[in-house]
């Protein structure tokens, strides 16, 4: 029976367009998602646009467009970024919608009911890019420690009961060491939580753009309390059944390390204090630097990754960024590395091993899959290379990506070992038996491959699949071996050598 898995991107901050370190959430996600899917489970996969707060207006002023109009704007340019990086979500929601408002204000109201906000004054240090309030202890040179700019704040405003959630906050995380990934990432929330928790300001009355707080219009909702809910806005919520009941005790969100707090910390709470479920795992991925330095507008060194995927193809940059480093690390891009990967991983060592099988069936077996004999055991080792193993599914589980395309590159490297030790070439006049036996074992093999590696590389897998002529219903992880006799189609490159 199909298991529901729910997972989530964050909702992107509509500020400004889309940059690398939006890509590569969304492929780690969207790498996930088809690999649930090719396992048989019943998959759910949101992203989409975050659209209030004092930013967002602010930034619409500088454009000389109201907020709606810039928010439109931005939030298509993310939509755009998913067929250009080949990603798949279920639904793209955005906080501007009728259903996520009115979510929203479900939620507060149930948050009320608990008695768990209450009016008051807010005075402290507010930083407008990070929609984030800050201890006078926590600020660096008179900054957030995230560099921006604060300032000093005093108004009414709506508060949660944040303090009353901490010790139920650091039992989650004991009785569930899974529940915030990696181990540094649970370390660093727990510390925090450990320090002390404060009650949360959660309205403003210094601006307009955000949801109204019911009863209340002066003040609108906080934007990461708006935010956070749209998580469940998406599965019908207020409804607790059909796609709530059935996808939210599943759900992975996938977030950045800067947003952490927000997700392990402050969502927790919400949920908790709404008497609702918590979701199943937070996990948060490190960041990005452009050739050892920190990317940013200033310095003039972000990465646009429609360019990327323009310049080298989606699957080349979905294979770059989730092999390059552990997840959940922080990680180098460089171009000339990503150049170094494709011509070596994916033009070398992949696509010249599919290549040159295929053509050497078409050559010299009628262009159709050749009938095997007696198995040897270097044939059968090469064949039970590929079988899925509980490390592999363990890896993905774990959102290690570089780990399962290790794994998968080891079959390919025992794959090309095998073609060079066994010389099919040799045999064609000798012993065709044999040489049947040898290329069936390699083309059985790259049908393997193809079926691991198409989370990682759907459009290439796909390819490599159709020269292999598996129908669509035969794509799963596990598949039917090919069957001798079987015409192919004349085989084509699938990762032409990068040439700058």
């Amino acid at each position: 029976m199909a298991q529901p898995f729910y997972i989530t991107t964050p909702i992107y901050y509509v500020n400004d367009i889309p940059h690398i370190g939006h890509a590569y959430t969304t492929l780690a996600c969207d790498t996930l998602a088809r690999y649930k899917r090719l396992a048989g489970d019943d998959v759910y996969f949101l992203t989409g646009t975050d659209e209030h707060g004092q930013k967002v207006e602010k930034a619409a002023e500088q454009k000389g467009l109201a907020p709606q109009d810039f928010v439109d704007q931005v939030s298509q340019s993310f939509r755009d970024l998913i067929p250009a990086i080949n990603a798949t979500p279920d639904d793209f929601i955005r906080t501007t919608e009728i259903r996520h408002k009115q979510a929203v204000q479900h939620l507060w109201d149930e948050l009320v009911k608990q008695g768990a906000i209450y009016l008051g004054e807010y005075s402290g240090w507010y930083a407008v890019r990070d929609e984030a309030f800050y201890g006078e202890g926590e600020l660096v040179n008179g900054k957030a420690p995230t560099g921006a700019d604060v300032e000093w704040v005093t108004e009414s405003s709506y508060f949660f009961r944040l303090s009353a959630f901490q010790d139920r906050l650091l039992e989650l995380y004991h009785q569930n060491p899974g529940f915030i990934a990696p181990q540094s990432r649970r370390n660093e929330v727990m510390r925090f939580v450990e320090g002390g928790l404060h009650d949360l300001s959660i309205s403003r009355t210094s601006f307009k753009w955000g949801v109204t707080v019911p009863n209340d219009p002066k003040h609108v909702v906080y934007v990461w309390l708006d935010a956070l809910t749209n998580y469940i806005t998406a599965l019908e919520y207020p409804d607790q059944g059909g796609n709530f009941g059935k996808y939210w005790p599943h759900a992975i969100h996938v977030v950045g390390k800067d947003i952490l707090r927000f997700h392990a910390v402050y969502w927790p709470a919400f949920l908790m204090a709404a008497n609702l479920p918590l979701p199943k795992q937070i996990f948060a991925h490190g960041w990005w630097t452009n050739e050892g330095e920190k990317i940013s507008k200033s310095l003039g060194n972000t990465i646009d990754p429609i360019e990327l995927v323009q310049t080298f193809g989606a699957d080349a940059v979905r294979y770059f960024l989730l092999r390059e480093v552990s997840f959940g690390q922080d990680g180098d891009f460089s171009r000339q590395q990503l150049i170094n990967r494709y011509n070596s991983d994916l033009a070398n060592a992949y696509g010249n091993l599919v290549q040159r099988v295929l053509s050497f069936i078409h050559k010299s077996c009628d262009g159709v899959v050749p009938k095997p004999q007696d198995l040897q055991e270097s044939d059968q080792d090469l064949l039970n290379a590929c079988m899925i193993t509980t490390q592999l599914e363990t890896d993905m589980e774990a959102l290690a990506f570089h780990k399962y395309a290790d794994h998968a590159w080891q079959i390919i490297a025992h794959a090309n070992r095998y073609m060079d030790e066994q010389k099919p070439w040799g045999l064609k006049t000798t012993d065709v038996p044999r040489m049947h036996t040898i290329l069936y074992a390699l083309a059985d093999t790259i049908r393997q491959i193809a079926l691991l590696t198409q989370p990682l590389l759907p459009v290439a897998s796909a390819a490599i699949l159709d020269q292999l002529a598996i129908p669509l219903d035969q794509r799963k992880l596990v598949g039917n071996p090919l069957k001798p006799g079987t015409p192919l189609p004349e085989p084509k490159g699938v990762f032409p050598r990068y040439v700058p």
